[in-house]
């Protein structure tokens, strides 16, 4: 085809490369010498003829300025989608699995999420204690950190998250979450990396974290589905969960429509109310034999979890999972002279162990703002403490005796958004159904359960505001007795700055 000045060049698109490549100067260069062969100029003007070149080598020239600069742009704007492009796996179902977006390595992402509750129950504000205090295993035994559930009657304003995140290189991102008390205390809530490049489905985690075993482990109260924590967890774990600092690697195989996701973690063990090390008889309890070993070299606490999720389409979800938790130095001193005068200080030490079962199942409808959206979830964990005497201030002949702790806890609820921006939440949680002693040499000694049923309405005036109304009727067994709490709450939560989106 003879082509002529008058012919339409095909213009370049940014992201187009096929229109860039006709942009070529040297193809156009050699059209216009086939448009106008030099043999006529030479004929007819010499003059002519050497014009004719001059234009064609400044238009030569135009035209790869002209590439040049589409060339730059469209480079530009692929690292601008680079940069951009989430680090998880991109689609719906990656949402539903667990996507995690980041900002870019100058601009983190900062978000500041605050949470006011208004707080009252049957017992003139002693609920709150009554829940921290329920028969078992871990009865009145602290661990480090802060909880989310001091709460007075009437208004209160929980724990400020103030959280950072972004890329800091093509090899890691980064995230810190700070957690501010009313009164001004700080405390490093999660301070950790992620790898971005490893192969093979591999990726690490170091820093300080919640644990990835379970369901609600990993999630923030920002997060939750209720204003506080199932009882389960709140015996079991503590009330902001496995916690701790170390390394975790997790490994998502190749399993076709079957996502998996295995992963092990190496923890220090140093803030578990069934991993503790480090523990020290008081300096005014009398003498005694025997004593309390010094803190083993980390790490001390040893998790594994298992999760799967078969594909069920866009619109639904199913996860199973399970995971096991081993601290090998336990220690724990019982000293409750607050309570009784004449109680003795005795201390103990061995190792324990913590298992958990976990099923979720989420319903993405097609309804506007989350109505008909259904999230189905249960977990069951059991924990054991294997230990021995090793302090005792009354009774030195029971030092190296065995004592067996043993208690377990489960929780199910459902949520639902029964109208645009609106949802109602149920959830049955227990914990104590296996709850008991045994004492080598004496008599075991056995708890009966606690239980509870939770009614929250959550109202979502956007994505960053939320309020909620719940209540709560539980049946507490302390002391020997049952002991009946209900609460009351009224939340609200409010997000300033941009967030990464939460996992499944």
């Amino acid at each position: 085809m003879r082509t002529t000045l008058d012919t339409p060049v095909r213009m370049a698109h940014p992201n187009d490369q096929q229109g860039i490549s006709m942009f070529k100067p040297t193809l156009l260069a050699a059209a216009l010498a086939c448009a106008f062969p030099l043999s006529t100029f030479a004929a007819t003007d010499a003059e002519l003829a050497a014009e004719v070149v001059k234009l064609r080598a400044e238009f030569e020239q135009k035209l790869q300025e002209i590439q040049s600069a589409y060339e730059a742009r469209l480079q530009a704007l692929e690292a601008q989608q680079a940069q951009a492009r989430p680090a998880a796996v991109v689609g719906k179902r990656a949402d539903k699995l667990g996507a995690v977006g980041s900002g870019s390595s100058f601009n983190p992402q900062i978000s500041v999420i605050f949470d006011g509750v208004y707080y009252n129950d049957n017992k003139k504000g002693g609920g709150v204690e009554a829940m921290e205090h329920i028969d078992g295993i871990n009865h009145s035994h602290d661990h480090e950190g802060h909880s989310h559930a001091e709460l007075e009657r009437g208004f209160n304003l929980r724990e400020t998250e103030i959280v950072l995140s972004a890329t800091v290189s093509p090899y890691f991102d980064a995230t810190l979450n700070l957690a501010v008390d009313s009164a001004g205390g700080v405390e490093i809530e999660e301070a950790y990396f992620d790898t971005r490049a490893l192969p093979a489905g591999l990726k690490l985690r170091g820093g300080k974290f919640l644990s990835g075993v379970g369901y609600l482990n990993s999630q923030h109260p920002h997060s939750w589905d209720f204003v506080d924590q199932n009882l389960a967890y709140r015996t079991l774990l503590g009330d902001h969960g496995l916690k701790d600092t170390g390394v975790q690697l997790g490994w998502t195989p190749k399993t076709g429509s079957l996502y998996t996701l295995l992963g092990v973690e190496l923890l220090q063990g140093n803030e578990q109310v069934f991993a503790s090390a480090g523990e020290e008889i008081p300096d005014d309890v009398l003498p005694g034999v025997g004593g309390l070993k010094p803190k083993y070299a980390g790490p001390r606490l040893i998790t594994a979890f298992a999760k799967f999720s078969p594909d069920l389409g866009d619109d639904h979800a199913l996860r199973l999972g399970g995971w096991a938790a081993h601290g090998r130095q336990h220690q724990e001193v019982h000293d409750h002279r607050d309570e009784n005068p004449l109680a003795k200080v005795n201390g103990l030490q061995g190792d324990s162990t913590l298992w958990g079962l976990e099923a979720v199942y989420k319903f993405d409808a097609p309804g506007a703002y989350g109505q008909g959206d259904l999230t189905l979830a249960a977990e069951y964990l059991w924990q054991r403490k294997d230990l021995e005497v090793a302090f005792h201030e009354d009774d030195p002949a029971s030092i190296g005796l065995a004592r067996k702790f043993t208690q377990d806890g489960a929780y199910l609820h459902a949520v639902y958004g029964f109208a645009p921006n609106w949802q109602a939440g149920v959830r049955y949680d227990i914990t104590g159904m296996t709850n008991k002693v045994e004492r080598d040499g004496a008599a075991d000694v056995g708890y009966e359960a606690s239980d509870r049923w939770t009614l929250a309405v959550t109202r979502r005036l956007t994505e960053f505001s939320l309020l909620r109304l719940q209540a709560s009727s539980a049946n507490l067994y302390e002391d020997g007795d049952k002991n009946r709490v209900n609460q009351f709450f009224l939340q609200y939560q409010h997000s300033l700055g941009a967030h990464g989106a939460h996992a499944f």
